[in-house]
């Protein structure tokens, strides 16, 4: 008798369940009038007289483990099935800080808004290039400046594989693979090979818009340029046009706002000029929309290109430009409340 008690407190020893009702099934099976416990003391009537007291004793300490065991079985199920399904059990007790978008992605989130309620849609393309889609296409001289190694980061010294130095790259791919209209904005990182600075860095961000279409002139870009800065810099942005020179557009511009600290009466920001120069624009010349297979006598358009960095500068006057990448919480926290 004492054998078949250790047995049978060894085989409830061991008892899992991991439902309510295997927890249930485990209770009738062992407690209930006719399960293996109660079986048990049907058969105590059999012990010897001498007996009777020490087998008795077992029982009793057989069946109140059998009922703690289960009731304990039972706790455990109800325990996990209190706790809240989306509680990170691991997560540490401290609070943990919250992040922030960064500058950057919050200023070129709006550029891309703006340009994409004027129809423009985005287009990315590769950073790793070759020559003909950063320069080639784009009508540079095969002895112009960026294509020398102290601007123009190479690869392994190839000088057909680079790292892009504008996202004009995407320009030139799209307009190989699309025929007009097209109407594309393209934002992404660009490389320079320049010393870095509170001023410059070896890599920034570009955003660049192209237009092309029958009957695309000079006024519609200068309409484009007027909405944006009014829509990024407020309703009373004034800009000019500067001629310039690129060698992808004809004729080219540099465009200037009034300045927004100011209201154009001139301050230390904008040198007391009361302008800031924010981008460079123009028509695309015939030549590269020959290059990417694109009828010159037929269609035009225009081009616009921005450094993220700089219109980032304006509105939150950043004057480190290093600061958009070294990542460091005490700058990105005062963005929190930006949108």
């Amino acid at each position: 008798m004492i054998e078949k008690i250790n047995l049978l407190k060894a085989e409830i020893e061991s008892l899992t369940a991991s439902t309510p009702e295997e927890v249930e099934a485990l209770r009738i099976k062992y407690l209930s009038k006719k399960g293996s416990v109660s079986l048990l003391f049907n058969d105590f009537r059999t012990v010897p007289a001498e007996e009777k007291r020490m087998i008795g004793q077992a029982l009793n300490e057989l069946k109140n483990f059998a009922t703690d065991k289960i009731n304990g079985l039972r706790e455990s199920l109800d325990s996990v099935e209190n706790i809240d399904p989306t509680l990170d059990l691991t997560r540490t007790a401290a609070p943990l800080p919250l992040g922030s978008r960064h500058p950057l992605s919050i200023v070129r989130g709006e550029i891309i808004s703006i340009f994409s309620r004027l129809g423009f849609t985005v287009a990315e393309g590769p950073e790793i290039e070759d020559d003909w889609h950063v320069f080639s296409s784009l009508n540079f001289a095969a002895d112009h400046p960026a294509r020398d190694m102290q601007d123009t980061f190479f690869i392994q010294r190839n000088p057909d594989v680079l790292l892009r130095t504008h996202t004009s790259s995407v320009q030139s791919r799209v307009m190989e693979h699309t025929q007009p209209p097209i109407r594309i904005i393209c934002p992404g990182r660009v490389y320079r090979n320049e010393a870095i600075s509170a001023r410059a860095h070896c890599f920034f961000h570009q955003v660049e818009a192209l237009y092309v279409d029958e009957n695309v002139s000079f006024a519609d870009l200068k309409q484009t340029l007027l909405y944006f800065a009014r829509e990024m810099f407020g309703p009373q942005t004034s800009i000019r046009l500067r001629p310039s020179y690129f060698p992808f557009t004809e004729p080219s511009a540099e465009m200037d706002i009034s300045c927004n600290l100011c209201g154009g009466k001139g301050c230390s920001f904008c040198k007391h000029t009361g302008w800031v120069e924010i981008l460079g624009c123009g028509m695309v010349d015939p030549n590269v929309l020959d290059a990417c297979g694109i009828d010159s006598r037929r269609y035009s358009g225009f081009a616009l290109g921005m450094g993220v960095e700089r219109i980032t500068n304006l509105k939150y006057q950043v004057k480190d430009l290093r600061m958009f990448s070294e990542n460091d919480r005490r700058f990105l926290e005062e963005f929190q409340s930006a949108r």
